[in-house]
């Protein structure tokens, strides 16, 4: 379900619902950023398990997320800027995409879904809220 502001939200889980929806995968972008709590309100309480890209989601109640780490790119931007003041032209670096990736449960939200985690994802995850 496409969704352009946060008032649309109910409507798009209603809708997901109606369509019989097993389970959601928010993307990552500015209306869902700012709106992580009320997305995570509204999956619990239409039961639908979700997963997220970025794991301050699981902070908000969101089940579990996967995704790049949020930390790592800022630290290889010092990288790009120390080659840069020491000359480089910025189109001739590289594009680096992520390669630290975290896997988060949130096991209050799991249980509060009537999920049970098995313990051989459990062990898999970076960061587990219970």
């Amino acid at each position: 379900m496409e969704v352009s502001s946060a008032d649309k939200y109910e409507n798009a889980f209603k809708e997901a619902i109606k369509a019989r929806s097993a389970a959601l995968a928010v993307t990552q972008d500015p209306v869902a950023a700012f709106n992580q709590k009320l997305i995570a309100d509204l999956a619990a309480k239409h039961r639908l398990p979700a997963i997220y890209a970025r794991g301050d989601f699981v902070e908000s109640g969101g089940l579990m997320s996967y995704g790049p780490d949020q930390v790592e790119p800022s630290r290889r931007a010092a990288t790009y800027v120390d080659k840069i003041l020491k000359g480089a032209k910025p189109a001739d670096l590289p594009v680096e995409q992520p390669t630290k990736f975290e896997f988060a449960i949130n096991l209050k939200t799991a249980k509060q879904l009537g999920l049970t985690i098995p313990p051989n994802v459990l062990v898999r995850a970076d960061k587990v809220i219970k």
